[in-house]
């Protein structure tokens, strides 16, 4: 079986392992004519790869003048990552405090309001009546079409399309005499 070539991911790592590796910076041109010597990546392949390389912040791209220019450094990486790391840290700690005033006003709330027996009545009560505030929603729904305030908007909708209807059919007629 012959050997099959690179998939996306391994085109990826080589390429960067190029920057890596030289620690230089290229032109595209350059890179076309790299990758195939040193990493055995097809050249038509290069741009593409190395597009999905900058978009995911692993290679740099800058223009100068008419051209672009890439580049990557192997500390670039671990300083985004550091960068990463430092950010989830604190989105973590934020989450912490917000849970730990959460719990505080849980444990608040809990101690204002002691279980009893009236307490118990009334929470049963307000779910029946929403309960059947829900069944008379539905039901009111199902009566739309009779509402008095749709019938009424209905009727003036109705006179407003005769009257409409009455111009144009007079001005249409205006015209016929005018010509016929």
């Amino acid at each position: 079986m012959a050997p099959r070539g690179l998939s996306a991911e391994e085109k990826r790592v080589k390429l960067l392992e190029i920057f890596h590796e030289t620690k230089d910076f290229f032109q595209l041109k350059e890179l076309e004519k790299l990758g195939p010597k040193m990493k055995g990546i097809v050249s038509q392949s290069v741009k593409e790869v190395l597009q999905s390389l900058v978009d995911d912040g692993l290679v740099q791209m800058d223009k100068i003048g008419s051209s672009n220019f890439f580049w990557s450094f192997p500390s670039q990486r671990g300083a985004m990552m550091q960068a990463r790391l430092k950010s989830v840290k604190d989105t973590q700690a934020s989450h912490r405090s917000q849970l730990d005033e959460l719990r505080a006003a849980v444990a608040t709330e809990k101690a204002s309001r002691p279980e009893s027996d009236e307490r118990a009545r009334m929470l049963d009560q307000l779910a029946s009546l929403k309960k059947e505030r829900a069944q008379l929603e539905t039901e009111l729904a199902t009566y739309g079409a009779c509402d008095p305030a749709k019938v009424e908007e209905k009727k003036r909708a109705i006179v407003l399309a005769k009257e409409a209807a009455v111009r144009w059919t007079g001005t249409c007629f205006r015209l016929l005499s005018r010509w016929g």
